[in-house]
Formats: C-alpha cells, sequence, structure tokens
C-alpha cells in the first residue's frame, strides 16, 4: 500500500484562484448587461463606490488597525484593476494623456482608469484637450496644479480657450528617486523635466552641487537618456527606472515630502452627487470695483467651502482676469444650483467646468 502524496502547499491555491477567476468573469458579464441597459456608471462614479466598499471593509476590520494603509491601497488597486478589466472587455476607447509611458501622467492614468484602460499618450497638454474634443479619446488626464510649484499653467489656459469638462480628479504623491547605470561618482549631469528638478533642487545642491542640471521633455526621457549613458542620472519614477533597467541611487529626493500633484480628468461623463463631492467654476467678473468682492459674497452666502482659487491673465487684456475656483458640493444639489445661477448674474462669463467626486490620496 503506497502512502498518498503529499499535499502541495501551493495547490491550496488553485480552487481559490478558480474562484476569484470565475468571479471577474461573473462580474465582467454583469457589466456588459448594465452597459446594454446604459446604465453603466463614469469611472469616477465607479471609483467612489469602491471607496465606499473599502470603507465599511475597514470598519468592519476594526478600524484603521485592522486594515493598515498599504493594506487599503493595495486592495483598492486591486479592485480598480478588476473593474478596469470588466470596463475593458466592452469598451476599447482610449484615454488620453501628458505622455510618454512611465511619466507621472501615466501613473496617475492607471491609478485612475487601471491597468486595463487603453492608454493613450500624446505629446502636449492641448493634445489632450484637442484629442477628447475630437472625440478620439473617450477621456483625458492633464495635471492642473501641483503642491510645490502650483498651478499647471498650460493646462488653466486650455480652459480658457476650449470648453472642457471636468469629471473627476486625481490626487497622486509625487516621489522623485535618481536613477542611473552607473555609480554615484560617475554622475556629472543629472537630467529631467523643469518641474521635476525645481521640486528636487535643494536635495540636488546638497548631494550633487557639481552635477550640471539639464531639462528635458520628459522624467521618462530622462531615465532613457540615463540608460545610454553612465555619466547621467535621472530624476524619475520608479517605474521608469524598472522600465530601463535602472539602479534607484536615492529615492524619495523631493524637499518636500507632501509633494502632491493633482491632475484633472476630462469628459463627457456626468457623475451624480456622492456625498463627497466637488464643483469647479471658470468665471470673469466685470472689471469694476467691488465686482470679484461680490462674487466672493455669493459662496459666502451660500455656505460653499472654497478650496481651491485661481487667478489667470485675460487673453489679449491688459489688467484683467479670469478666476477659477472650486468648493465643496454637487452642481445638482439646490444651494449650489442656485449660487451657480446668482453667479451668473453678475460675471460677464461664467463655466461651470464639472461636478465631480473628492480624489482619494
Amino acid at each position: 500500500m503506497n502512502p498518498s502524496k503529499p499535499t502541495d502547499p501551493a495547490e491550496l491555491l488553485d480552487p481559490i484562484d478558480l474562484e476569484i477567476a470565475r468571479l471577474i468573469g461573473k462580474r465582467t458579464a454583469l457589466v456588459r448587461e448594465i452597459a446594454d441597459q446604459d446604465a453603466l456608471a463614469p469611472v469616477g462614479q465607479e471609483n467612489a463606490r469602491l471607496e465606499r466598499l473599502l470603507d465599511s471593509l475597514r470598519s468592519a476590520t476594526g478600524g484603521p488597525d485592522g486594515l493598515s494603509d498599504s493594506a487599503t491601497e493595495s486592495l483598492r488597486l486591486t479592485l480598480r484593476h478588476i473593474a478596469s478589466h470588466s470596463r475593458g472587455q466592452i469598451d476599447s476607447r482610449s484615454v488620453s494623456f501628458l505622455g510618454p509611458q512611465y511619466s507621472y501622467s501615466h501613473l496617475a492614468a492607471i491609478k485612475y482608469f487601471g491597468e486595463s484602460a487603453a492608454l493613450a499618450p500624446v505629446t502636449s497638454i492641448p493634445a489632450v484637450f484637442d484629442a477628447v474634443h475630437r472625440g478620439d479619446a473617450k477621456s483625458g488626464l492633464v495635471p492642473i496644479e501641483n503642491s510645490t510649484d502650483g498651478r499647471v499653467v498650460d493646462t488653466l489656459g486650455m480652459f480658457v480657450r476650449r470648453h472642457m469638462q471636468i469629471c473627476g480628479e486625481v490626487l497622486l504623491p509625487i516621489h522623485h528617486n535618481l536613477l542611473a547605470s552607473g555609480q554615484r561618482d560617475q554622475i556629472t549631469e543629472i537630467h529631467s523635466k523643469p518641474q521635476a528638478l525645481s521640486q528636487c533642487r535643494e536635495w540636488l545642491a546638497a548631494n550633487f552641487p557639481q552635477a550640471k542640471l539639464v531639462e528635458v521633455s520628459s522624467t521618462t526621457a530622462a531615465a532613457e537618456l540615463a540608460a545610454e549613458h553612465q555619466h547621467i542620472g535621472a530624476v524619475a519614477s520608479l517605474p521608469a527606472g524598472r522600465a530601463y533597467g535602472l539602479e534607484a541611487l536615492s529615492r524619495n529626493i523631493e524637499d518636500r515630502a507632501d509633494n502632491v500633484t493633482r491632475f484633472a480628468v476630462l469628459g463627457r461623463d456626468e457623475t451624480h452627487p456622492t456625498g463627497k463631492d466637488k464643483t469647479s467654476l471658470l468665471f470673469q467678473v466685470h472689471h469694476q470695483p467691488g465686482a470679484l468682492a461680490a462674487a466672493m459674497t455669493v459662496f459666502r452666502d451660500a455656505e460653499l467651502n472654497l478650496t481651491w482659487i485661481e487667478s489667470f491673465p485675460l487673453p489679449g487684456s491688459r489688467n484683467e482676469y479670469l478666476f477659477f475656483v472650486e468648493f465643496a458640493g454637487h452642481r445638482g444639489e439646490p444651494n449650489v444650483a442656485a449660487a451657480i445661477d446668482q453667479l451668473g448674474g453678475i460675471t460677464s462669463r461664467l463655466e461651470t467646468l464639472g461636478s465631480y467626486p473628492v480624489a482619494v490620496l
């Protein structure tokens, strides 16, 4: 009588993995059915639903101590990628972003749309707007502000020139790394895009005071050059380093630990109120004393909390400005709708750029 063969512990995972695959197939079939009924929620609203599930899970496991921040983030990405897979089976339309691959815009697009989305890099912020406007892309993603460098002028300028709806936002922590194919003492030049070099200026001055700082078109372009030349270091993301076979000589070299870039998601999706929303407006006041103060009074009287305000020079005019504001609330809520209507009566230009769920960092 032969003794039974011991069970390989790894084989115990087989039925679980098969069940996961079966459930993903079942989920995809349900998404297809919902889409056939024209009831598929926009990606932003889907992400907000997943956040509610994660909140419930954290509560069920005893709060933050029961499910760590890293575990929550891992689950968030997993659920978004599964949702992206399901959606990708029925919708192959692309998402335009400021490329190239492995840039921070690319990482933000993956965070929001998932890895299965058809992500299409373009070479400039205006090209993202153009792709969405023409219908070549169903959505677009552009940087709108950075916690270190402030507003992204090219993005605000495009909103001024072309009406475009914001249907979501992404908050991406920006962690810069010094990448190289050579050794630390070989580095005589450090390449990256201007914003990345700016966000690391103190660290670079303290650690590589003799190195020449060279601005290039993107962090990915810097990584590509570093892979070809051992005397070049690149300030870029870790995924860019992995893609080009580079060593991370130093990690997280940004001067501010809370360095975050906010991205706007462009598109035609209309999101319903989720309870945690914000609204973006663009307006111009009449060029007369007290006009801006009157506009601000509208927000105060409606008890709308302004979370962002930026002035932007009016093209072709001296001493006149357009204003971008964001505030908590959804335009579908009565007090928000009333405030927007009142604001329309005292401004010379008013555009509701969109209402959408507040992003999770």
